[in-house]
């Protein structure tokens, strides 16, 4: 019994020897989980329990729930985005299928996981404007540049001569949207789905690039499309 209360006081000690970087490295971590297993409604004092530190210490570095959970944000979408992606798609020395699904595949293991799928879902439904934040980031730093390396494989003009239309990027959004929603099958319903992605990946390249370049060898515009459409607001896309 002594030599038990005696060991007490010094994992007490060791967990209060965390650098502060390292606590809230601990708390974001597993906010995640948490979030992704409970949603948004989880309640903080649940988190505290399950890391074993109290309410006080988790407000020190995050003084409301809304701050963890932009934090959270932060960390599972806006950290995620890798810069290599847009020089890989840029990469006009390999061919436009060949980069497509490299990046579908990078994309996939980074975003297509059981946490990064349920928490995108749940902070949907929680009606923050989270995911119209991300959804932004996707457009303009993933969907629009391929849109433009598009344009080039069909011989067409790129974005500085005639801007990237709606629907165009709808076009796009139909391949980014039904591979995600591959992932949303998987990790949301649990329903059963194919374990080779990587062939998903291809035949739904394939298919994009041979009716794009047909629909613009036909009407000489991207995808056959109108080159201006009004914009529409609001989006639930990944």
């Amino acid at each position: 019994m002594a030599a038990a209360q005696r060991k007490r006081p010094a994992a007490s000690a060791t967990r209060k020897r965390l650098t502060a970087p390292a606590r809230e490295r601990q708390i974001v971590e597993a906010a995640v989980r948490f979030f992704a297993e409970a949603g948004f409604s989880g309640r903080t004092r649940e988190l505290t329990q399950r890391l074993g530190i109290t309410q006080p210490l988790l407000y020190r570095y995050f003084p409301t729930k809304r701050k963890l959970i932009e934090r959270v944000f932060e960390e599972v979408f806006v950290n995620r985005v890798d810069p290599k992606w847009m020089r890989l798609l840029a990469d006009r020395s390999r061919p436009l299928a060949e980069r497509l699904i490299e990046f579908y595949g990078l994309y996939a293991a980074t975003t297509y996981r059981y946490e990064w799928i349920r928490i995108y879902t749940f902070i949907g439904l929680a009606g923050e404007d989270f995911n119209r934040r991300y959804i932004k980031i996707v457009e303009s730093s993933i969907l629009k540049p391929i849109c433009n390396e598009l344009r080039h494989y069909c011989g067409l003009p790129g974005d500085d001569i005639i801007p990237i239309s709606e629907l165009e990027l709808e076009q796009i959004w139909v391949l980014h949207g039904g591979l995600f929603y591959y992932a949303v099958r998987r990790h949301i319903y649990h329903a059963r789905v194919s374990d080779d992605f990587p062939a998903i990946v291809t035949r739904a390249v394939g298919v994009l690039l041979e009716g794009m370049q047909a629909l613009a060898a036909r009407s000489g515009r991207p995808g056959g499309l109108p080159v201006n459409a009004p914009k529409r607001a609001g989006r639930t896309r990944a």
